[in-house]
């Protein structure tokens, strides 16, 4: 097994843009020729669109982009700039009098960071495309979707994180499985190997950690969240032939990712969300992908946490690690 970059995946392009004074940004994943596609969603507060055409009983059997956006809801405005940009390039579902680009979506929450007035829209979501085909250099971090990306918000921002985007991808033989992730999670990120938090909800000080969990356990009779913003959503991708049914499956193995690097994950006050695209160019067998995707979506997660920078208040996982 080697490790490859998420664009070595054939038939993907990835692109991102973002405002950094907003605090805030998008990614576009853009399969031109197709991709079968499945998604799962676990969090109790999900922002999404064209979730449900990827259910394996409904028409449509292929997508043409992904788009992780910040905003909350109305980043689900990017998705329109992303279809004009396919549409210009006769990309898309032909329904006789054009090519319609199906393209799915899910935002996570950042508003609260930077300005909330200003959140992915139409043209953000074009310029993205623009940069995917200028072969943007892969990055991770405060790019993207994980720009205004955040962690750790049991106590409330004063005492969150800087979270982020981040990548990772293998292969095996033929066979290439990546992840791409914007980390955005209530809970705080664990490193599964040595099993300590590396980002979440900040001490008094602000130098190190207090656990979230312990906080809820000893918060269980209140039922409200102060900040109940959040939500990590990701992509992983594969050069397989997938059906509608087995992509789905592998996003839901893929969640196994979520769950061995965020604690709590899939809360009520997240919309974790992931979705996968299979470009059809292998055959493997669905259970090794999908196990690979749980891996590769783990040190995304790791990455996206590790290469954040500090920004607008939000301490990072790196200058934490400087000051010990």
């Amino acid at each position: 097994m080697k490790r490859i970059k998420f664009t070595d995946i054939e038939g993907l392009k990835v692109g991102h843009e973002q405002n950094f004074e907003a605090a805030t940004g998008c990614t576009v994943v853009i399969c031109e020729e197709g991709a079968v596609a499945g998604v799962d969603v676990r969090g109790g507060a999900p922002g999404t669109r064209e979730t449900d055409l990827l259910d394996p009983v409904n028409l449509v059997e292929k997508i043409n982009a992904v788009v992780l956006a910040g905003g909350s809801a109305f980043g689900l405005d990017a998705s329109s700039g992303v279809m004009e940009f396919l549409e210009e390039r006769n990309i898309g579902f032909d329904v006789s009098v054009t090519k319609v680009p199906i393209v799915c979506s899910a935002v996570l929450f950042d508003l609260v960071i930077g300005s909330s007035k200003i959140r992915p829209d139409k043209q953000m979501g074009y310029s993205a495309c623009v940069n995917a085909y200028n072969e943007q250099e892969q990055m991770q971090g405060n790019i993207g979707a994980g720009t205004g990306a955040t962690v750790g918000k049991i106590l409330g921002p004063e005492f969150s994180m800087k979270g982020g985007l981040g990548t990772y991808a293998v292969q095996i033989g033929r066979l290439k499985v990546g992840a791409i992730v914007a980390v955005n999670c209530l809970g705080d990120v664990i490193d599964p190997c040595s099993g300590k938090i590396i980002a979440g909800a900040l001490n008094k000080e602000r130098n190190g950690f207090v656990n979230t969990e312990s906080i809820m356990m000893d918060q269980y009779q209140v039922k409200s969240n102060l900040f109940s913003g959040n939500t990590t959503i990701g992509v992983v991708a594969t050069n397989a032939v997938l059906t509608k049914a087995q992509a789905k499956k592998i996003s839901s193995m893929a969640h196994n990712g979520y769950a061995r690097t965020m604690r709590p994950a899939h809360s009520m006050f997240d919309g974790d969300t992931i979705f996968t695209l299979g470009t059809g160019k292998t055959d493997a067998d669905v259970n090794v992908i999908g196990m690979l995707a749980a891996n590769v979506m783990e040190k995304a997660i790791l990455n996206a946490v590790k290469s954040a920078e500090s920004c607008h208040g939000y301490i990072s996982y790196s200058d934490i690690i400087s000051n010990h």
